[in-house]
């Protein structure tokens, strides 16, 4: 490594304690532009340098999602570490490596058991796994899966040490109880925010600023890093994994169902449903979330997405809004149902259903995951939703809602 690099400099402030950590799990939350995968994958570029027989597994939920995010800002630290030229890295396989000693970082997903229970090195041992997204990890047992493939024994100097980040959008996460509600000595946590990344722009910290003063319970987990709410929930009937969309539509009375909320500084949100009325199943296959687009720009996106030909039910309160996107193109654009009460029998209904969210429906879980019921001044539920959170599951209703009821049915 060069000798000219000072690494408080390149690294910033705020992990000391991380960086020092020689525990078996070190789990880190923390809020939106806190510098956690930046930084951890400094330490780990650093740290493979500095002990020559140590290799690095880096995993997530879905091994198609790595190139873009771990297997990049792995490149990024080696470029800001300023050693770029002694490392390689390929594609296929998705790998770096180490070339002064041929050390690997491999990656996998946990969407292949049979890559992840098989792995070898060439040289020196497997000691590290970095669990990026670790919230898409919702089966504790595909954790410990992986925690076994650490094992035997190590060269001197080496420890074993499974890092977990991720951003805590829900506090029933097995990841709470099993590395936060406890005290344990094989145990680090720690939770970062926004404020210790002193490289954020001004239009970064003012995007924060705002989300305290307009959206405070979504900063409080956005911007400080907290869990997410575990009480008050509307609905808790709710799985995030990967499933065959093709093979889910195949199953017999399938029924789709897409739902439009429009919003400009809120987001304008498109939810795309299967709904499996016998077992009462929703499954959510595909989002789509943008602040700021018009009309038109919301009609193209439909369109590229390919649901240009579906039937989409937009929030009622938008006719000029549905009349324009049926003028750009979407005919199967329409009003939701109307009426009084129209909203808590729109929830009612779907409370009957489990929810299942794709993976790759991040922000649609995120929020159904923290939608819950507005309090009165004394703190008591009481049946209005909040504000914050809801458009996903608004949409969600729009679109539901219309194909799990009779046309002729009125909330009126």
């Amino acid at each position: 490594m060069q000798s000219n690099i000072y690494l408080p400099d390149v690294i910033g402030g705020g992990y000391g304690a991380f960086w020092r950590s020689r525990h078996r799990y070190r789990a880190v939350k923390g809020s939106r532009g806190s510098k956690k995968s930046k930084t951890t994958a400094l330490y780990y570029i650093y740290k493979m340098m500095q002990y020559p027989a140590a290799n690095l597994l880096v995993v997530r939920r879905n091994f198609r999602t790595l190139k873009d995010s771990c297997y990049s800002d792995l490149l990024w630290a080696a470029e800001r570490l300023g050693v770029s030229n002694l490392w390689k890295g390929t594609t296929s396989p998705l790998e770096l490596t180490y070339l002064p000693t041929g050390q690997k970082i491999l990656f996998r997903g946990l969407d292949n058991g049979l890559k992840i229970t098989s792995i070898s090195v060439p040289k020196g041992v497997l000691c590290w796994v970095w669990i990026e997204e670790a919230y898409e990890v919702t089966n504790e047992a595909d954790f410990d899966k992986l925690d076994m493939s650490i094992r035997g024994q190590m060269p001197s100097g080496l420890w074993k040490q499974i890092t977990l980040t991720f951003n805590p959008w829900s506090a029933n996460s097995w990841l709470k109880k099993r590395f936060f509600d406890v005290e344990s000595r094989l145990i680090f946590t720690a939770t970062t925010t926004y404020e210790c990344n002193e490289w954020l722009d001004e239009a970064d910290a003012l995007l924060f600023e705002e989300m305290k003063r307009d959206s405070p319970r979504r900063y409080r987990i956005e911007g400080m890093g907290d869990w997410g709410i575990s009480e008050g929930l509307i609905y808790e009937k709710v799985r995030y994994e990967t499933f065959d969309t093709d093979a889910v539509r195949a199953l017999p009375n399938i029924i789709s169902a897409f739902g439009l909320d429009f919003g400009f500084t809120d987001p304008t949100v498109l939810i795309c449903m299967l709904i499996d009325n016998k077992n009462k199943i929703i499954y959510v296959f595909d989002e789509w979330y943008k602040r700021g687009v018009t009309n038109a720009q919301i009609a193209e996106r439909i369109k590229a997405m390919g649901y240009g030909g579906q039937r989409i039910v937009c929030d009622c309160a938008e006719p000029k809004s549905i009349a324009e996107l049926q003028e750009y193109g979407i005919r199967g654009a329409e009003p939701s149902r109307k009426g009084k009460d129209s909203v808590l029998h729109g929830i009612q209904l779907m409370q009957n259903y489990t929810f299942v969210v794709h993976t790759r429906c991040r922000e649609f879980f995120k929020e159904i995951s923290n939608y819950c019921w507005a309090t009165d001044r004394f703190g008591k539920p009481i049946d209005k939703p909040e504000h914050e959170f809801s458009h996903g599951p608004d949409a969600a209703r729009y679109g539901a809602g219309k194909v799990l009821t009779a046309d002729r049915f009125s909330f009126e």
